[in-house]
């Protein structure tokens, strides 16, 4: 069975496939910043099969909660989506300078160090699932 078989490898190479050209996207916006009448491009974002998009529709709604293993431990308030508790910027326009540049480049640099960070993470988790791999069949 090749690597490229195994779901989780195959889903990390994808996701690092999507950060790779988000970085390219992000950077074109940059090194456009001074152009006329330029408007910043995003990719959507990436949703991997059904599950996923299940689990994450879950997660807004609060359908998963944070397991309280002690009498102690304190319960969650926003259940494992927290991240969704903060309001959401829907703003669709963007400010569009006199010359019709609506490049922000501190917004644009904030999701290249996301970017950056997510791809890191993907990378680590991709290396260390062959690590297991290596482990498993004696080959470490």
């Amino acid at each position: 069975m090749a690597v490229s078989a195994i779901p989780i490898f195959s889903m990390l190479r994808t996701k690092m496939q999507w950060h790779q050209e988000r970085q390219r996207v992000l950077a074109e916006n940059v090194s456009n910043a001074d152009t006329p009448r330029f408007r910043p491009r995003d990719l959507a974002s990436l949703k991997l099969d059904d599950r996923t998009a299940q689990a994450q529709g879950a997660a807004a709604s609060g359908g998963l909660t944070l397991a309280t293993t002690a009498p102690g431990h304190i319960g969650g308030a926003g259940g494992a989506g927290t991240a969704s508790a903060f309001p959401e910027n829907r703003r669709g326009n963007y400010e569009v300078r006199p010359a019709g540049n609506a490049v922000n480049l501190e917004d644009e640099m904030m999701k290249v160090a996301a970017n950056q960070m997510d791809y890191q993470a993907a990378t680590t988790l991709y290396s260390r699932s062959l690590g297991l791999l290596k482990t498993a069949i004696g080959k470490r």
